[in-house]
């Protein structure tokens, strides 16, 4: 990424960036676009893409091909953090990609820029009028927006579909609903249903609806070591989410080391037993012993073993991963 271009302070963001991933380029903040850069215009949509699934490919498909046909850039713009991790933490939905992982995903369909404005109170308080006024027309300069007709935005979600076809000088087209047949009833593609296959433990069907496995990201990093002095190794990665959609002991699968994957064990929970506080994810890699500290891997769940528990003790707990071990790797050479 490259570095810091310009600070400015919008809304109460402090460090505001253009940032460029490959071809795909991130503008953090809106006065950290460039007065000119969309002087021509662009083709935009605004969402939460949570997964990017197969509904969010469909919408990506339609903004770059329409940014295509009119010479214009694409532009999907996001909020950091969502809305609902905002207003209500505790009640916000279980995040299935960290910014990093969706940004790679929009820059993999082609995207030409992410626009991420960071949500907060006076992000909130801005009304819908001049959400469309600041960051679609004078900023952006759109064209014309894809939008979902259930969108809400601005102070008290008084800006709708139908306010942004109202107010705007562009055309608004509402993104067309992409469908799977389940149980012999069509549904809604939707982050709520990747989410639901994942906790009902249903990886093949989440793979279904997002059109890949459901795999994420993160940087190994120093732990506690609690796991050696069980003779346990693990890999110690952040999550860098409010809440994960895993939870529990899970047969993996782990990208990143070798040129092919490496079998594992991963748990996901705050590790009762040996009273950690914060949610992280470790992972013990079987077969395998080597340095792995700030390598970047990439966590493929295949099947829940069981919840986390807590244990009498560490000879009931090394009792029980030894069981986990074995069971992963009955899931892992089927």
């Amino acid at each position: 990424m490259s570095a810091i271009i310009a600070r400015f302070d919008w809304l109460g963001i402090n460090i505001c960036r253009l940032e460029k991933i490959a071809v795909m380029r991130l503008i953090r903040g809106l006065y950290s676009c460039p007065p000119n850069l969309f002087q021509q215009g662009s083709i935009a949509t605004i969402g939460n893409f949570d997964g990017v699934h197969l509904g969010h490919q469909a919408i990506i498909k339609r903004l770059t091909d329409k940014a295509k046909a009119l010479s214009v850039p694409s532009v999907v713009i996001v909020f950091e953090p969502h809305p609902q991790e905002f207003f209500r933490p505790e009640a916000a939905p279980a995040r299935l990609f960290k910014l990093t992982d969706k940004l790679l995903a929009l820059k993999d369909l082609g995207v030409d820029y992410v626009l991420c404005l960071r949500f907060n109170q006076e992000l909130a308080e801005l009304s819908a009028e001049d959400f469309i006024r600041r960051v679609l027309v004078e900023t952006l300069h759109v064209k014309h927006l894809f939008i979902g007709d259930d969108f809400k935005f601005g102070y008290k979600r008084k800006g709708d579909f139908a306010l942004l076809q109202q107010e705007a000088k562009f055309p608004v087209e509402a993104n067309q609903t992409v469908t799977q047949s389940i149980d012999g009833e069509s549904a809604r593609i939707s982050s709520s249903l990747v989410r639901q296959a994942i906790v009902d433990n249903d990886f093949e069907h989440a793979e279904k609806l997002l059109g890949r496995p459901y795999r994420f990201r993160g940087r190994v990093a120093h732990g506690d070591k609690q796991g050696r002095t069980i003779g346990v190794p693990t890999a110690n990665i952040a999550l860098k989410r409010v809440k994960s959609p895993l939870q529990g002991v899970y047969a993996v699968k782990v990208f990143g080391i070798k040129d092919k994957a490496i079998n594992g064990v991963a748990n996901v929970g705050i590790k009762p037993t040996l009273n950690a506080r914060k949610e992280r994810l470790e992972v013990h890699l079987l077969d395998f012993d080597g340095d792995v500290y700030g390598k970047q891997l990439t966590i493929e769940p295949v099947a829940k073993i069981r919840d986390e528990q807590k244990f009498s003790g560490k000879d009931e707990l090394i009792e029980q991963i030894n069981r986990d071990i074995e069971k992963a790797r009955l899931i892992l050479t089927d």
